[in-house]
């Protein structure tokens, strides 16, 4: 149960209380000491654990960061866990510290085991994603190319135009008529 005294450990980073408590955060489904100095979450978004066991037995991840209980997230689990915060954010402003303060590690780690794990880096998987995601747009609507840019994260139009040329091989409008054709 979260009480004020808890709070506080949490903002605080308060080392007197690990081992007496975890935080899991909900939004991330991963677990913390109160020490850990990883963004402070929501409190509404805040689960207290008694013991490690408690935490990993309602499904959160040990924090990569601050080592709950000496459990480590296995690299895999842990791009995992990356890749599934970019497929549901991709339209969002993501850079590498953004993802480092959400998965609990730091930008140079964290590249490092995403390019180890997945053979590319997470930009250019941010990449990936976007253009997947505007291939669909454009295969399945009118929207503007603008439109399109602003949905899938990228809202400088040129820039959108000149990366999705470079990822496909076509211009988006070409793009779009190539598949209108297929139709």
């Amino acid at each position: 149960m979260m009480t004020e005294e808890r709070w506080q450990a949490i903002i605080n980073n308060d080392c007197a209380y690990d081992n007496q408590f975890f935080y899991g955060v909900k939004t991330t489904g991963i677990f913390c000491r109160p020490s850990c100095k990883s963004k402070i979450p929501n409190i509404e978004n805040v689960r207290i654990f008694l013991d490690v066991q408690q935490a990993l037995a309602e499904q959160f991840r040990p924090c990569k960061r601050c080592k709950p209980g000496e459990h480590r997230l296995p690299d895999e689990d842990w791009v995992a866990q990356m890749t599934e915060y970019i497929e549901k954010h991709y339209s969002k402003t993501l850079t590498l510290e953004t993802l480092a303060d959400i998965c609990h590690g730091s930008p140079y780690h964290m590249q490092r085991t995403f390019k180890r794990i997945k053979g590319i880096t997470p930009i250019e998987y941010i990449q990936e994603t976007r253009i997947s995601k505007a291939k669909q747009i454009l295969a399945s609507s009118d929207k503007t190319v603008k439109e399109i840019g602003f949905l899938t994260g990228i809202p400088n139009t040129a820039h959108f135009a000149t990366l999705f040329k470079k990822k496909t091989g076509y211009t988006p409008t070409e793009y779009r008529k190539l598949n209108r054709k297929k139709k």
